[in-house]
């Protein structure tokens, strides 16, 4: 019974640092709960896939009525903390670079790609729980017309 509790605590934390999910810049409740479930001591891949838009949109933000970035800055912004964090937690990032286009299957339209490793759910959570990660989780959102994250054991 501890667990569960432990669970919704976790969950509950996660929805209130970075919301429903539902305008498509953070996981979702069931996404979230996906992860939860999963085996605490296995390494944990997600493949990042960034669309940026033009101008960043801090619109409903502490940032909204500052002057105007790019997407591409405000995503300079987020990756400032993200990166030292990410390693700090424990995980690495195994590539970043530019989209190119498909190779096979249906092309897609995006800008950049990265890839992060966490050796086991313990450092993903870090990250995630991480106070200067979620204030700049922000920076990630505005910085996205569109993002899809893939998870890979």
């Amino acid at each position: 019974m501890t667990v569960n509790h432990e669970n919704e605590t976790l969950l509950a934390s996660l929805l209130d640092a970075y919301g429903s999910g539902q305008d498509g810049n953070s996981p979702t409740e069931a996404q979230w709960q996906r992860l939860i479930e999963r085996d605490a001591s296995a390494p944990l891949v997600l493949v990042n896939y960034f669309k940026l838009r033009p101008a960043a949109d801090y619109a409903g933000t502490s940032h909204a009525g500052a002057a105007p970035v790019s997407g591409q800055e405000a995503f300079g912004r987020y990756s400032a903390v993200s990166m030292p964090a990410l390693t700090a937690a424990g995980g690495r990032f195994l590539h970043m670079g530019a989209y190119e286009g498909g190779f096979l299957g249906e092309d897609e339209d995006w800008h950049m790609v990265a890839i992060g490793h966490y050796p086991n759910m313990e450092a993903f959570w870090k990250l995630y729980r991480n106070p200067e990660y979620i204030a700049a989780f922000c920076h990630r959102a505005a910085a996205c017309e569109r993002q899809k994250v893939v998870v890979l054991g």
